[in-house]
């Protein structure tokens, strides 16, 4: 009996260190293993945790209920970025100047001129066919039927813009469409002061044509959903109505030829034409009432110089933004306008020198088509000659 209570004994005795051991080891386990699960989740939100309705604010749940289609995205996407902000900062060389910090697909480049409402969703605010095509019109109130009748032959495919220079908008509330209409008031300004500030190419990027008209036109045979028929069968990137007019037309291409649907190309007065491919036999249109592609204005918008305000010279420069011009520029025969020839803006000027206003004004567009072709016979010598001398230098190493 007394030796097997004292084996007993030491059994007991040799156990205990065993077990203290183990203990240890299972607390340290148990710390590293909470340790790496600790750091391999992210924070838990609110948000991720389905709590019933009745333990958070009224106001809350709904918080939480109309973002909930979208909170894994969100809370992933916060998350990436808290994470990164300690490590990585954003720069997008690619993105638009001034841009950079922003994420690429965050950034909005382009915009539009549908009108929006102030209540429900965004995605709710635009018809389910929204307009294809702009129209913009320079106007005084004194041009309101001719306005008036103008714009009805425009469908409810157009975004309608106009460019008030007489300061008069509210007046046209005498006419439905003026709900729906576009308008921009600066007293005294041209309508290529107001297309190079208001019509950017960035703005206007969702209409497939541009119509940039005057207020003086004769619409009778005109009909804008035709015109823009004819104008994709041709191919036609930068195009006008055909004219007539009680006066005389000053370049010919631009007279209307009855019979036939559209032409590109005339003979002009001699002298006028050193070829006839180019301007004004070819590839020229007016700017009274033109109309131009999507991918043809980005082009030409960058090419109206800021100062310039007539817009005198650039239809001689028109050619320059397609290719090849004598094909793709033409005029409209079928859809034809009357050019009544209402000198309004030259009223805005102001008599000084013993000149009147018309006169002022006259002498400015003169002048600004003498400098801008300077500008850009200047520009292109001086392009010419640095890829020269690049090419060189090129040659040289």
């Amino acid at each position: 009996m007394a030796n097997r209570a004292d084996n007993s004994i030491r059994c007991s005795n040799s156990k205990k260190p065993n077990d203290g051991m183990m203990l240890v080891i299972s607390i340290f386990a148990g710390i590293v293993i909470g340790f790496l699960l600790g750091i391999s989740f992210p924070t838990l939100s609110l948000t991720k945790m389905n709590f019933p309705s009745s333990i958070l604010p009224s106001v809350a749940t709904i918080y939480i209920e109309n973002e909930k289609p979208e909170k894994s995205s969100k809370t992933s996407s916060q998350n990436e970025f808290g994470d990164a902000a300690h490590h990585h900062k954003i720069w997008v060389p690619s993105n638009p100047r001034g841009a950079e910090m922003l994420p690429p697909s965050f950034v909005a480049t382009e915009s539009d001129f549908y009108l929006r409402r102030l209540w429900g969703f965004p995605k709710d605010d635009l018809p389910v066919v929204k307009p294809k095509y702009l129209v913009a019109f320079t106007v005084s109130y004194e041009q309101r039927k001719n306005i008036d009748a103008c714009i009805k032959k425009f469908s409810d495919n157009f975004t309608i813009v106009l460019f008030h220079y007489d300061g008069k908008t509210s007046e046209y509330d005498e006419f439905e469409w003026s709900k729906r209409a576009i308008h921009v008031s600066v007293p005294k300004q041209t309508k290529w002061w107001y297309a190079k500030r208001f019509l950017h190419p960035d703005i206007i990027a969702p209409y497939e044509y541009i119509f940039i008209w005057d207020e003086d036109l004769g619409v009778e045979n005109f009909d804008a959903e035709e015109y823009i028929k004819i104008v994709k069968k041709h191919g036609l990137e930068i195009s006008q109505p055909a004219v007539e007019s009680r006066k005389s037309i000053t370049w010919k291409i631009t007279k209307r030829i009855p019979g036939i649907e559209v032409h590109k190309e005339v003979e002009e007065k001699p002298g006028r034409c050193n070829d006839p491919h180019l301007p004004p036999c070819a590839g020229f249109i007016e700017i009274m009432a033109p109309v131009f592609s999507r991918d043809s204005w980005r082009c030409v918008w960058h090419m109206i110089q800021n100062d310039l305000v007539h817009g005198w010279g650039l239809d001689f420069a028109l050619r320059k933004c397609v290719e090849p011009a004598h094909e793709k520029i033409g005029v409209v025969d079928s859809q034809w306008i009357i050019h009544q020839k209402i000198p309004s803006l030259g009223s805005q000027g102001t008599a000084q020198e013993g000149k009147t206003a018309f006169q002022g004004v006259r002498e400015r567009c003169k002048r600004e088509w003498t400098m801008f072709q300077k500008r850009m016979t200047r520009s292109e010598q001086k392009y010419r000659k640095e890829i020269a001398s690049a090419s060189s230098n090129a040659t040289l190493t």
